[in-house]
């Protein structure tokens, strides 16, 4: 089991803590801040998946005005992730 932790930017949330296991699955994301509901439902959809599907599902995803959401900073988060290994 892997753990990361990302600062997301742009956005409410000021952490996202990830665990990922040997076979790149996603087995836990808590989100720090922003917007519960939304978090944790993202959170539960991202868990048990693989690391490129959950990447390939959020990225680019948009808050109102803003170039980038929690969703899309997931995926930055795992794509980070995926550059330390």
């Amino acid at each position: 089991m892997k753990t990361f932790d990302f600062t997301p930017k742009g956005v409410c949330s000021r952490g996202i803590h990830l665990e990922v296991d040997e076979n790149n699955i996603v087995t836990s994301v808590r989100f720090i801040g922003g917007c519960a509901g939304n978090t944790q439902g993202v959170a539960r959809l991202s868990e048990g998946r693989k690391v490129d599907d959950v990447i390939e599902t959020l990225k680019g995803i948009r808050c109102g005005m803003k170039s980038t959401s929690c969703p899309d900073q997931l995926a930055c988060a795992l794509e980070e992730f995926k550059k330390s290994l």
